[in-house]
């Protein structure tokens, strides 16, 4: 790795945890740069801006949600107990967080999707990415018989996202997993049977 490159990667690490913390609007170039101990210069010589490092950072996140992804759309199993396998893994990040940080999709959506219209484009990406990763598995589990035809599985997979980030949201601002327990029981209790 050159000097170049190791000081590019610790400005994104560093950035990706201070914006996932601390959100976009609040974590300043110089929060940035401070956390990655390097001089604030060096980070236009490696981002144009902020807004292009916010791009990235969705950009990593959802990479790594993609691979978090491959073993509920290429793992072995009922395809409902992965459906189920996947939510209740993510569901574990809340506490283990002390429900401060969220989802960094869910925050920048919140916070970015009408001040960034780069940002918005990564983020709409990122879910529609997730969205389709969610509807294969429902589609197989449509398939399999184990959940109604009734509505698309697209649909389902666009509900259900948008059902959990809520939940995200919520869990947050009760510091607690009760809106994630919920998420859970209507979502593998109701809706998808």
């Amino acid at each position: 790795m050159t000097q170049k490159t190791n000081v590019r990667e610790r400005l994104l690490t560093a950035a990706f945890e201070a914006l996932h913390k601390n959100g976009f609007n609040a974590t300043g170039v110089q929060d940035i740069t401070d956390a990655a101990k390097v001089p604030k210069g060096s980070f236009y010589n490696h981002f144009e801006s902020k807004e292009a490092l916010g791009v990235e950072v969705v950009e990593r996140y959802a990479a790594a949600g993609a691979e978090r992804r491959q073993v509920l759309v290429g793992g072995t199993g009922a395809p409902l107990a992965r459906l189920k396998a996947h939510f209740k893994a993510l569901n574990q990040l809340g506490p283990a967080t002390g429900f401060s940080r969220g989802c960094l999709l869910g925050n920048f959506s919140a916070e970015l999707a009408g001040q960034s219209a780069d940002i918005r484009a990564a983020l709409g990406g990122a879910l529609n990415n997730w969205t389709r990763d969610i509807a294969q598995v429902i589609a197989e589990a449509q398939k399999a018989g184990d959940v109604g035809r009734e509505i698309p599985a697209a649909t389902l997979a666009s509900f259900l996202l948008n059902a959990w980030e809520g939940a995200v949201l919520r869990s947050r601002v009760e510091k607690s997993a009760a809106p994630l327990d919920a998420f859970m029981a209507v979502t593998f209790n109701k809706i998808l049977i």
